[in-house]
């Protein structure tokens, strides 16, 4: 497990340890990705003065990652979407999934042929096997439901051109 790039918590950078722990390497930076959230902000700024109306100064975390993960001809698929549901999807054949769990992003990644939590608040990768990647979205999509937290689950795909 030395290979595998794993990045700690460090502040309150979740999202871009979950980044960089997605990519396996030191892609994003804090810096970037304010810049991606101002740059998102402008834009709905630009729109809203066209409509004449006011805009908010807020960007979730999940637009910012998503605009992040697109430099990279990548995507992100709500776990639950109609979309992944139309596609037929096995977890278990995909190659990532950013989760959110209590204001907390963090990446579940395949590597090689095996599974890892490269989650930022574990001391080093976690393997885990096929059996239980199942068994550990549905625990993390059922503890959300049941405990009112906030969390999504996203496929990682390339985007189709």
């Amino acid at each position: 497990m030395d290979s595998i790039f794993h990045e700690k918590q460090e502040g309150s950078l979740c999202a871009q340890h979950c980044l960089n722990n997605l990519l396996q390497g030191e892609y994003f930076t804090p810096v970037d990705l304010s810049s991606i959230a101002h740059q998102l902000d402008e834009e709905e700024r630009m729109r809203m003065a066209e409509g004449g109306m006011a805009s908010e100064e807020y960007r979730t975390f999940l637009q910012v990652i998503s605009n992040a993960l697109s430099v990279w001809g990548l995507e992100l698929i709500l776990f639950n979407s109609r979309e992944y549901q139309s596609l037929m999807i096995n977890p278990i054949n995909e190659k990532a999934f950013i989760c959110n769990y209590k204001e907390h992003w963090f990446t579940i990644r395949k590597l090689g042929q095996q599974w890892f939590n490269l989650n930022s608040l574990l001391t080093g990768p976690e393997l885990i096997s096929d059996t239980y990647l199942a068994l550990f979205l549905a625990q993390l999509q059922q503890e959300g439901i049941v405990q009112l937290t906030f969390i999504i689950l996203y496929l990682v795909v390339a985007k189709h051109k």
